[in-house]
């Protein structure tokens, strides 16, 4: 990293910043179709990067807790302008769908005991409950294995893990950090086992969390604090891994939201570009309006800049030691199935009649059939069928 910083780069720090700009505000797709736009554009076309620098940050953002897009972008950022590439390419990726997502908080307030409002999110929520399930299940196939008995035997250690966070997510109605923090160093033991074990030693890196907002007098905005500062230090992978874990504390922890807010928070979320996560700033404002919204945002996004800004210098002697990729893979199992829990317990309270039911279904066939369609698009239609039959 010493000697890529070194390196004088083809583009301006505006450029960079520029760039992340446009892409936080037109980026549609979610965390896959993101960090394949930056791959196409920054690589591929501009030559801003090398393939290298690319897919080092692309394994980082993999390896390290927080929002996969939003992290491989703070770490490109980084590459050529440190500190301050990071902070501005963080801030300019996050900040168009923020402003959208406070937006449309704004609306929802005003008008989401409206008839016409409560048909539109009829529909709506029941694509998005099929839209996360076939999330889930691509998440499954990609970090886990192929529904196949020869890969499900090859990796048969990581389905138990994953059923484990299925079955808990499932019967407790909540999310268990201890229970994937637990999977991660289970699965570590089993298969690599770190030299300190043996011989104790400073691990090479340790959780950096700290949000400073706790000069806030209000008792709901520190508990917004907290909590999604642990959402952002101990979700990995894509920004729908984040969805079990805000369901188990904005609905049944503090019961800031009821289900059906919580289902209309995550469609939000979908038909709005850049990260998926930032759904946090549209429940932030439902639960305290705007302070909220910043506090949760914030709160969400810290943790991932200071893991990503931490780690970036000493990633590649971090990045080929095999005990951490192990405890990664171990906590990605747990919190995938966990996904796939939550799918189920958030599904029963969503699919309440057959029209919800086929929409969800439809939802599922059309991502698998129409290979080129977004999610937007897919929620605009089930907004339109919501009109139609309410």
């Amino acid at each position: 990293m010493k000697e890529q910083l070194n390196i004088k780069p083809t583009y301006s720090l505006w450029d960079i910043t520029k760039y992340f700009l446009k892409l936080g505000t037109w980026g549609f797709g979610g965390p896959v179709a993101l960090v394949g736009y930056m791959q196409r554009d920054l690589v591929e076309q501009k030559g801003w990067l090398t393939e290298g620098e690319y897919k080092e940050g692309l394994a980082l953002a993999q390896l390290a807790p927080g929002p996969l897009a939003a992290q491989l972008g703070i770490y490109i950022g980084f590459v050529h302008y440190g500190l301050i590439g990071a902070t501005l390419t963080g801030l300019a990726f996050v900040l168009p769908s923020f402003i959208m997502v406070v937006l449309l908080g704004m609306a929802y307030q005003l008008y989401g005991g409206l008839r016409w409002m409560q048909a539109v999110f009829y529909g709506v929520g029941a694509a998005v409950i099929g839209i996360i399930a076939m999330s889930a299940y691509k998440l499954t196939v990609k970090s886990i294995s192929k529904f196949e008995p020869a890969a499900i035997k090859a990796k048969w250690l990581l389905w138990l893990l994953y059923i484990a966070g299925i079955v808990i997510t499932v019967v407790t109605q909540r999310e268990e950090i201890l229970l994937f923090l637990a999977c991660g160093i289970l699965y570590m033991l089993i298969k690599a086992p770190p030299q300190w074990i043996k011989k104790p030693a400073i691990l090479p890196a340790g959780i950096l969390i700290s949000t400073g907002f706790w000069k806030y007098d209000s008792k709901t905005l520190q508990e917004i604090t907290w909590f999604f500062a642990k959402a952002g230090a101990f979700v990995f992978g894509s920004g729908l891994a984040i969805v079990p874990f805000l369901h188990s504390g904005v609905v049944k922890e503090f019961g800031w939201l009821n289900e059906q807010q919580f289902v209309d928070a995550v469609a939000v979320a979908m038909i709005t570009p850049g990260p998926v996560v930032i759904t946090v700033g549209f429940i932030g404002y439902l639960v305290a309006g705007f302070p909220g919204a910043c506090v949760a945002a914030i709160a969400t996004f810290f943790p991932c800049y200071l893991f990503t800004v931490a780690l970036a210098p000493s990633f590649k002697k971090i990045a080929k030691n095999a005990s951490i990729k192990a405890f990664v893979e171990g906590i990605t199992a747990s919190v995938i199935g966990a996904l796939v829990g939550s799918v189920i317990v958030i599904g029963l309270r969503s699919i309440i009649d057959i029209p919800t039911l086929l929409i969800a279904i439809a939802a599922v066939f059309a991502l698998i059939y129409i290979k080129k369609i977004q999610e937007p698009y897919i929620i605009g239609i089930a907004a339109i069928i919501g009109l139609l039959i309410k």
